[in-house]
């Protein structure tokens, strides 16, 4: 592991101009764990016009993104920018990574104070101490601060050329794996209660344990999650669901989550009454979740995918319970969920589709899967035989005979496309001009021809061949 030479650059620069620069929170966490870093933070004892004035006698482009608060962001050169500045975008004005700017943040050390909006402090102080700047943080583990000792690389080797800082103990909870906040946790949490959802989410990715004070001041702050916008409570809850432990914290923690999505609520020790389940509703939920793979959608879907149990079910007459109509009612909990959270478009049509449709039986045939390639197409598809999988894998044993026939109709779906067979209308042999050509008007009529065309194809009672299909629309149409 080496530090990215951008941010080498800048704390050189800035120890250059007599100045402290540390890289701290979240890269120095990764840092540490052997992991690449997402983003590179620094901290400096330059106050910001003097951090502006460094990086602009260098060259750089400096935007002062929130100077109020001793924030200014560096856009240094990427790899290889000096050698391609003439070639550095791609076609339709799309940026070469390779060459795109490096953002850097740089903060100035400072102090907060007074939280009224449980986000923003009501005032900031600079200081010179990295020590008060730290202390400032959330949790130990993004409480550390390391920077080169004199003008050598870091590297993952030479941890003696590393200057490191860790006045809380982060080093320790790291090896631990325990989620600890800074100092008094109620008071972190009441400055923003963003931290709440943080906390679960960093113990779900990294597979932590949320040490007990942390642990007992979170359930005791669920209620300020009100205070947070929608679009943070979102981006934290799709990382969440990615963890590897997502499983364990949405069972330890659903009356925490339950502030934001209160629909998890009522799956809480619901009992199912069915042989075919031995899991309560959120037990089974959980680990559909964790059953699928790590991608914010199909994850999304899981979590939602039953969320109308407790609100159909029903006890026939020998004890037995049922839920008739569930993936609907699961649908409109889940679009209501989706638009407090403001997720996408794009993500809540493609999660609400994946549950609407995760309890229909499909035939292992060739027409069936056709049908359902052309119905919902191959991007869907895959990730709804997931989601089918995991919620058979989280029933009881002796209801899991269906992961064999999802298996097969994965095969049967990959081998028509990889044979190119025809599913879809773009597919076809013939297109609404050629039946024009034939004499049909262009209308309603025109496009049932093509789609019966099509179903004789998926059917396989006519080739996909533009002689045969032609000599069938001549006879059998209306010309």
């Amino acid at each position: 592991m080496k530090l990215i030479p951008q941010a080498e650059q800048a704390l050189a620069l800035l120890r250059a101009a007599g100045h402290e620069g540390w890289l701290v929170g979240g890269c120095v966490r990764d840092f540490v764990m052997g992991k690449m870093p997402h983003d590179t933070d620094i901290t400096t004892s330059a106050l910001p016009q003097e951090t502006k004035a460094v990086f602009e006698k260098a060259g750089f482009r400096v935007i002062e993104t929130g100077l109020q608060h001793g924030t200014v962001t560096v856009l240094m050169p990427g790899e290889g920018a000096a050698e391609r500045e003439s070639g550095g975008a791609l076609p339709g004005g799309r940026q070469n990574p390779e060459t795109a700017p490096v953002p850097l943040e740089i903060t100035t050390f400072r102090k907060e104070t007074g939280y009224a909006d449980h986000r923003h402090p009501d005032s900031v102080v600079f200081t010179d101490s990295l020590e008060d700047d730290l202390s400032r943080r959330d949790f130990t583990i993004n409480a550390m601060a390391m920077r080169p000792a004199g003008t050598v690389p870091i590297d993952a080797e030479g941890c003696d050329t590393l200057d490191f800082r860790d006045p809380f103990g982060g080093m320790a909870d790291l090896e631990d794996r325990v989620i600890r906040c800074v100092g008094d946790p109620a008071r972190r949490f009441s400055e923003d209660a963003l931290r709440i959802l943080r906390a679960l989410r960093f113990a779900s990715v990294l597979g932590f344990t949320i040490e007990p004070a942390t642990r007992k001041a979170l359930f005791d702050a669920r209620e300020q999650l009100r205070y947070v916008s929608a679009e943070r409570i979102a981006e934290e809850l799709l990382k969440l669901l990615c963890g590897r432990s997502a499983e364990s914290v949405l069972l330890e923690y659903a009356d925490v989550l339950g502030s934001v999505l209160p629909e998890l609520l009522p799956l809480k020790g619901f009992d199912q009454k069915t042989p075919h389940h031995i899991y309560d509703v959120l037990t089974h939920t959980a680990k559909v979740v964790s059953g699928v793979p790590a991608e914010p959608v199909q994850r999304l879907a899981a979590l939602c995918h039953d969320w109308g149990k407790p609100h159909t079910f029903t006890l026939d007459e020998n004890g037995r319970g049922h839920f008739y109509g569930h993936p609907k009612h699961s649908v409109l909990l889940a679009e209501e969920a989706f638009s407090r959270l403001k997720l996408s478009n794009e993500i809540r049509e493609t999660a609400l589709s994946l549950i609407r449709f995760h309890d229909i039986w499909i035939d292992d045939t060739p027409r069936a899967v056709k049908r359902w390639l052309n119905k919902i197409g191959p991007a869907l598809f895959f990730p709804l035989l997931e989601l089918k999988k995991a919620d058979n894998r989280a029933q009881s044993p002796a209801s899991q005979g269906r992961l064999a026939h999802y298996d097969a109709l994965e095969e049967r779906a990959r081998t028509i496309l990889a044979e190119g067979q025809c599913f879809a209308l773009k597919d076809l042999a013939v297109t609404g001009k050629d039946l024009i050509a034939l004499g049909m008007e262009p209308g309603p009529q025109l496009g049932k021809a093509l789609y019966t065309l099509l179903e004789l194809v998926m059917e396989e009672t006519l080739p996909n061949q533009r002689d045969a299909l032609l000599s069938y629309a001549g006879e059998r149409f209306t010309l």
